[in-house]
């Protein structure tokens, strides 16, 4: 879009201004001066040309620029509307490319505004429509239980029991479902944040083993921690504890009864990394990739309870405290998380 407005006023006040300078200059000749006319006309014709130069020169410099400044606008035009990309170099010096450079940071932000507000849109509809498929197995079974007991066709007391028992474990999968993804959606969306401050490694890692002893002790399994006493690692002592929780829950799932996990902590001046390690049936190598996805299960038969979540749950916390996670595995023999936390 091109206005002619600045040009026109260019024009005239220059126009304007050099009618009063000559003015000026043939008064001062023939009065102050006392010059002839034709020593006047010399001087005149010399000074116009030299303001006519001065006048296009000035034209062309102004025309530059605000033809520079009408291209910007142009791509402006184009990226408002979204029929055109931004270049991410500066437009060129000067104003101009101060002028651009300002709104690509600006199309930029809002752009990446733009994005991040659709990623919490679709990941608000996935959690959604995850959370909804999720329970709709568990309710109609709960629906079925409690349809057959209002109607007493179950007449064995032990039947009854079972199915009541069954029903208490639909529930206490729903609810810890439930309570994990609104943590993993508050952590995704930016909602949690972590207070990261020095804490002791060993006593997390013996509050996480702990916290699932009654889960170890049923299965006669040990969980050992091999760590410094007097290591420190800046975290959120309670979200780390969790995530630990959370590796210990899933080894202890997967490993046999009379089996050991060992947390081992490696501990130097440029990481820490956590290692949790059991002797279970192992992950095979073309699955290793999914393990971190929401509700993947690798082996679905020996935890049918199990709903897939506390993995992903896991590096959202563990990359939410600037870490990172990984896993080996050999089928048959065992599996081990790594937790990465660079100084």
């Amino acid at each position: 879009m091109k206005s002619l407005y600045e040009r026109k006023q260019y024009i005239i006040g220059s126009g304007l201004i050099s009618i009063s300078l000559l003015l000026v200059c043939l008064i001062v000749m023939r009065i102050v001066i006392g010059y002839g006319w034709g020593e006047t006309l010399e001087v005149m014709a010399v000074i116009l040309v030299g303001l006519a130069a001065i006048v296009i020169f000035g034209y062309r410099m102004l025309d530059r620029a605000y033809n520079d400044m009408e291209k910007v606008s142009g791509e402006m035009i184009d990226v408002v509307e979204g029929d055109g990309e931004l270049a991410e170099e500066e437009y060129c010096q000067g104003t101009t490319g101060i002028l651009y450079t300002n709104f690509y940071k600006m199309v930029s932000y809002l752009r990446e505004s733009k994005q991040r507000e659709m990623d919490e849109k679709i990941f608000l509809r996935d959690i959604i429509s995850d959370i909804s498929h999720q329970l709709k197995t568990p309710l109609a079974s709960l629906n079925v239980f409690v349809d057959l007991l209002l109607d007493d066709k179950v007449a064995e007391p032990e039947k009854r029991k079972q199915m009541l028992k069954e029903s208490k474990n639909q529930l206490d999968r729903m609810e810890w479902m439930v309570l994990s993804l609104l943590k993993l959606a508050r952590i995704e969306a930016g909602a949690i944040q972590f207070e990261r401050t020095p804490g002791n490694v060993k006593l997390i890692c013996d509050q996480a083993a702990e916290s699932v002893r009654y889960l170890t002790d049923k299965r006669n399994q040990n969980v050992n921690v091999i760590c410094d006493d007097d290591a420190e690692l800046v975290c959120d002592g309670e979200w780390l504890t969790e995530a630990l929780i959370n590796l210990l829950k899933n080894a202890s799932d997967y490993s046999p009864e009379n089996t050991s996990i060992t947390i081992e902590v490696e501990n130097n001046d440029l990481f820490t990394r956590i290692h949790v390690k059991d002797q279970g049936m192992g992950i095979p190598e073309k699955e290793l990739a999914n393990v971190f996805k929401r509700f993947y299960r690798v082996h679905k038969e020996v935890n049918p309870n199990s709903v897939g979540i506390g993995l992903s749950l896991t590096k959202s916390i563990v990359e939410g405290m600037g870490g990172s996670i990984s896993v080996r595995s050999v089928e048959g023999e065992y599996t081990c998380f790594a937790l990465t936390f660079v100084r």
